[in-house]
């Protein structure tokens, strides 16, 4: 299924993914992937003793799931010729070993390319927890298709 092209998408659309909790389990295998075993994510008496009083996933982490949950949504299969940036992302709050989050997104600009068979679409991400804490944030810049 081809995913939208950049004549359907319009400035201003919002769409909402799936969710998804994390746990102990999504932290330890992404600390064992990246080798960053900072002991704020996984040592839980360390933890308890810093400003967070428990463990808390690594930024990153929150960021990569965001990812996933897009891609989730189908929409942007095959019609994403490249992902070009992220921009002004921040991380607001920690997100913790049980936090169940999603993505709120929102199509801030749109623009052609030269060569005419494409579009740069900026959506703005909002990564939001079950207490609808903003927890990250930031804008994707992708490269998509054109109907041509």
């Amino acid at each position: 299924m081809m995913g939208q092209l950049f004549e359907d998408i319009l400035i201003g659309e919002q769409i909402t993914t799936p969710a998804r909790t994390i746990t102990e389990t999504d932290v330890v295998q992404f600390a064992q992937l990246t080798g960053d075993f900072n002991p704020l994510h996984t040592d839980h008496v360390y933890a308890r003793h810093s400003s967070f009083k428990a463990p808390i996933a690594h930024g990153l982490l929150g960021l990569g799931i965001a990812t996933g949950l897009v891609a989730r949504l189908g929409i942007f299969d095959e019609a994403t010729t490249a992902f070009l940036a992220i921009e002004n992302w921040s991380f607001k709050h920690p997100i913790f070993f049980g936090d169940t989050i999603h993505v709120q997104i929102t199509v801030l600009n749109k623009r052609d390319t030269k060569d005419g068979k494409h579009g740069i679409v900026y959506r703005q991400l909002n990564v939001i927890n079950h207490r609808d804490e903003l927890v990250q944030t930031g804008v994707f810049v992708a490269m998509i298709k054109k109907r041509i």
